[in-house]
């Protein structure tokens, strides 16, 4: 992965870089039909001069773009606006057992399709597919650089679809549709996600939360909608990664997929005693916690104040226009 970085950062940009504006709105438009500045989101990508200190707007024009992109740590304050987040669609195909050109598996960390480290970097109206099917470990986009936000995204896969890497990563998720199979948000950051779609298709668990020890929020999910086209009763809110995974459900509408335990273990009782999973005024066919596992908690008031965004990103506020 640090080679991939490196590597991104020493992409040697050989298209002239004065290039006149589409609009006084966009700096740089990507259209597949060529009446952009660019075919290809990469080729945006790479023309933002390195570590620039204004934010880089790039339209993206309707159209499928099968690219296995990477936002380099270089690219910073980089902001993507899709034409139509159903008709703007960044796609890729690679899967974990899928072979590199020395025949190894390419890993979940290589099956993604975006890799994102840059920091202050902003997403509206998208659509992030993984289209490798329901093959295992199938990425959509890999998350690594800190405050990161997505507005009105889609992001479709099986399993793994979401992978929120990065340990000191601070993102945030609004309005957008998430979906998948197998623990498919997953990974150490620190995530919010507000007023969003999280469809569980087939059976499996929604989260697989591996936040580090001692951080304070891991997963956050406000005003939700769980739900998808699975059987009743398929699904668990959320299984540990790692020993102290942190995932909480507030105001949510949890629907019938849900199970009524809750929450697992992952085969393995010891991760009851570190991993914390909360709920609070959740509501919906899957919202009893009658039946919930003994080891998770119903937030009181008090404590059910200390999760907003002030608190839980501290210095960065998403919803600023910075």
């Amino acid at each position: 992965m640090k080679f991939l970085k490196l590597f991104a950062c020493l992409v040697l940009v050989t298209m002239s870089l004065s290039l006149p504006a589409q609009t006084t709105k966009y700096h740089f438009v990507v259209a597949k039909d060529g009446s952009g500045n660019f075919k290809t989101v990469q080729e945006a990508i790479n023309a933002v001069p390195d570590f620039r200190k204004k934010e880089t707007r790039i339209f993206i024009k309707n159209g499928v773009y099968k690219e296995k992109l990477i936002l380099a740590e270089c690219k910073t304050l980089v902001t993507f606006i899709g034409e139509n987040v159903d008709s703007t669609i960044i796609t890729y195909d690679d899967y974990n057992q899928k072979k590199n050109i020395f025949g190894e598996d390419k890993g979940t960390s290589g099956s993604s399709g975006f890799y994102i480290y840059g920091t202050d970097f902003t997403v509206q109206n998208v659509t992030f597919q993984n289209t490798a099917g329901p093959v295992g470990q199938a990425v959509a986009v890999s998350v690594s650089g800190d405050k990161i936000r997505f507005k009105n995204c889609r992001f479709l896969g099986f399993q793994d679809t979401l992978y929120t890497y990065g340990r000191e990563s601070r993102q945030y998720y609004n309005n957008c549709y998430i979906e998948g199979t197998v623990d498919f948000i997953f990974g150490s950051s620190t995530a919010v996600f507000d007023s969003c779609t999280i469809f569980g298709k087939r059976a499996g668990y929604y989260t697989a939360a591996s936040t580090p020890e001692g951080k304070k929020f891991g997963y956050v999910f406000m005003n939700c909608n769980v739900t998808g086209n699975a059987p009743a009763d398929s699904f668990l809110l959320g299984r540990p990664w790692r020993p102290f995974a942190k995932t909480v459900f507030i105001n949510c509408k949890l629907d019938k997929q849900v199970r009524a335990e809750g929450w697992s273990n992952w085969s393995n009782p010891a991760n009851e005693k570190t991993a914390y999973y909360a709920e609070y005024k959740n509501y919906g066919p899957g919202a009893n916690t009658d039946k919930r596992v003994k080891w998770s908690h119903q937030l009181a008031d008090d404590e059910a104040k200390q999760y907003t965004l002030k608190n839980i990103f501290t210095d960065w506020n998403p919803l600023s226009n910075n």
